[in-house]
């Protein structure tokens, strides 16, 4: 669960790497995964999503407090 994307549940992928001398070693390709605050099920929740899924809007950000203060304030002139 570690390294899984909660939402499109994509995980590492292995392959091999190949030197020049035709060498097969095992590697692994990782996601993409950035911890995002999000609205779900009443809540806000901090989960790990892959950046396809925050690109495509699968999930719905939560607005941080400090940006709701910075809107509700007038600016100072």
């Amino acid at each position: 669960m570690a390294r899984e994307c909660m939402v499109c549940k994509k995980k590492p992928m292995t392959g091999n790497r190949i030197s020049n001398s035709r060498v097969h070693t095992k590697r692994r390709w990782l996601p993409n995964l950035q911890k995002v605050r999000v609205q779900m099920e009443g809540g806000v929740r901090r989960i790990r999503v892959c950046t396809r899924c925050i690109r495509t809007g699968k999930i719905t950000k939560s607005i941080s407090r400090m940006q709701t203060d910075t809107q509700s304030r007038p600016l100072s002139t």
